[in-house]
């Protein structure tokens, strides 16, 4: 299908829907999410940007595991507990998108008939 991307989200399909884009959806709370798409999300955005530190699981994370937080350690907990990656995460396979703002989707994302293509 010309204009297909690949997106890992929870929630948000609604304005992907409703912009025509089509997309896969992956679950990752329910699913898990492979450690080598992990680690390549947070060498292009930063482990900072994927941990979701407002989040119910982080706040209730004890402090040890809080305290001296780095990209290992990180990795380590959103693997775990994968409801401590922010969502969504749009995988536009040249562009990761975090968290949702539909002004920035309308700019990155390109229509149904566009000519991008995401990998898979």
């Amino acid at each position: 299908m010309a204009g297909w991307r690949f997106a890992i989200v929870i929630g948000y399909g609604a304005w992907l829907d409703s912009h025509r884009v089509a997309y896969g959806f992956h679950d990752y709370k329910t699913e898990g999410i492979a450690k080598e798409n992990l680690k390549r999300w947070c060498d292009e955005l930063g482990w900072e940007t994927l941990i979701n530190r407002a989040g119910t699981t982080f706040r209730k994370l004890p402090d040890g595991d809080k305290e001296g937080l780095n990209e290992r350690k990180a990795l380590a907990l959103m693997l775990a507990q994968p409801s401590m990656i922010k969502r969504p995460v749009l995988d536009l396979g040249d562009k990761l998108l975090v968290g949702f703002k539909p002004e920035i989707y309308a700019r990155e994302v390109a229509p149904a008939g566009g000519s991008r293509r995401a990998k898979s």
